[in-house]
């Protein structure tokens, strides 16, 4: 018998939004991959996504979203959607870098809250 494994499905994080308002379209930055309840920030010289890395200084250190679904711009830069704002979700469906420590994710929170993204 075969056997599948259900991916994460977009938005699955959410517990509530304010319909129309809490989603952007964006652009993530070719070499970027996703799945859906990663936290993203944007890099400033750029203006485009990638996932949350807080090692760097370049803007990715600061979360700004929630990646709303599945993107692969490891070729190219891809178009994508993020929760932005306004939104409740389930602090046990984020997807964090590997390594992160628990100040980092603190922070990371932090600056989602200051965007009304709160974690429960």
């Amino acid at each position: 018998m075969t056997v599948f494994h259900e991916g994460r499905h977009p938005g699955a994080y959410i517990v509530g939004e304010v319909e129309y308002l809490s989603r952007e379209t964006v652009t993530f930055a070719s070499g970027a991959v996703v799945e859906p309840g990663t936290v993203v920030a944007r890099v400033t010289a750029s203006e485009k996504y990638v996932p949350l890395d807080p090692s760097k200084n370049d803007g990715s250190q600061t979360a700004d979203g929630i990646s709303f679904g599945h993107v692969d711009a490891s070729a190219a830069d891809a178009v994508g959607v993020i929760t932005e704002r306004l939104t409740a979700v389930s602090a046990a469906e984020l997807l964090w870098p590997a390594g992160i420590t628990e100040a980092q994710k603190t922070a990371a929170l932090t600056a989602l809250r200051a965007k009304h993204i709160k974690a429960r």
